[in-house]
């Protein structure tokens, strides 16, 4: 009898404790969820709480959307009257002026407000190079086409070049491109198609280099600050970079998720090649959604040259 009283109290001990797991198994992990959640968020997870934010107001964050606008060209407080807004969380004058020259940047309404469009636009994942340089902004000049059905005008285009429209000479028309150590090797192959793509297209002819010290152009991986004063963000915020002729590097974020072709989840690394290969020739960001110097891409998918980017290195070179 004591047992079969011991081995009834030994499976209520035992029933006991699985229970006891079973519910604080899902605590414990929800107590670690957070931070690992937070080390996925996109690097422009914070623009979602400032919606509807405008000028006058003064919310917690507002200075992250300064550094933003800072780093893409829209902003600048160093000959302001202003300058001591830098780094505050005051939604004063030369942010909403700011925020209205993207706006009219991207075809949004040029209210100079946080709306649910222009939050959607900024927190796309994007090329690291600026929209403005040095306060030279041509994106919102498209040339525009009247649909008289409609009533309405459409931008066909505007590509748009680097301050000073730096290029490659008459004698560097033939350029060679190198890997840096590290680059995943199932890159080389995207890469290399996005070169021939612009060939087929332009009057350059490329050629991947016998050593990397003599290539024209340089691409590697790199994560967070690399040391080129154009520092990564973590997955999700800038995707890549290229600096203007005739500096040649070119640099993808190492902390993004990458594909070969359209895969759900991941950016495609010839799409992104092709865009940033267009910065190494000399064009800047177009307003045109549909070309691919059009600053920003969405996972899963895949782009082509679009007239606008052919028509805007026929414009740069005279040819």
């Amino acid at each position: 009898m004591v047992t079969m009283n011991s081995k009834a109290i030994s499976l209520f001990s035992s029933t006991l404790l699985l229970l006891l797991l079973i519910v604080l198994l899902p605590l414990l992990s929800c107590a670690t969820s957070p931070e690992s959640h937070d080390q996925k968020k996109s690097a422009f997870e914070f623009l979602k709480h400032l919606q509807g934010c405008h000028h006058g107001e003064k919310v917690k964050g507002i200075h992250d959307l300064k550094k933003y606008l800072e780093h893409f060209g829209y902003l600048s407080y160093s000959h302001s009257k202003n300058h001591t807004h830098a780094n505050d969380d005051d939604f004063d004058e030369l942010l909403e002026s700011a925020v209205k020259t993207y706006q009219r940047n991207y075809h949004l309404n040029a209210t100079g407000t946080l709306d649910a469009q222009t939050v959607s636009k900024m927190m796309m994942p994007r090329c690291g190079v600026s929209d403005i340089i040095n306060g030279t902004n041509w994106m919102h000049l498209g040339k525009k086409r009247h649909d008289h059905r409609r009533g309405l005008f459409h931008t066909i285009s505007h590509y748009t070049f680097f301050q000073g429209m730096p290029k490659w000479s008459a004698s560097q028309y033939h350029l060679t491109y190198g890997f840096l150590q590290g680059t995943p090797t199932e890159a080389i192959g995207p890469v290399a198609r996005a070169f021939r793509t612009w060939a087929a297209k332009t009057h350059f002819t490329f050629s991947q280099a016998q050593t990397l010290a003599n290539a024209n152009i340089k691409i590697g991986f790199y994560r967070r600050d690399h040391g080129d004063r154009s520092p990564f963000d973590g997955a999700g915020g800038t995707l890549a970079h290229a600096f203007a002729p005739t500096d040649g590097r070119f640099h993808y974020d190492a902390d993004e998720q990458w594909s070969v072709g359209a895969r759900p989840g991941a950016f495609d690394l010839e799409t992104v090649a092709l865009h940033e290969i267009g910065h190494l020739l000399g064009l800047g960001h177009s307003s045109v959604e549909g070309a691919i110097m059009y600053s920003s891409i969405s996972q899963g998918v895949t782009k082509g040259l679009h007239a606008d980017d052919i028509q805007g290195i026929k414009a740069l070179y005279n040819t």
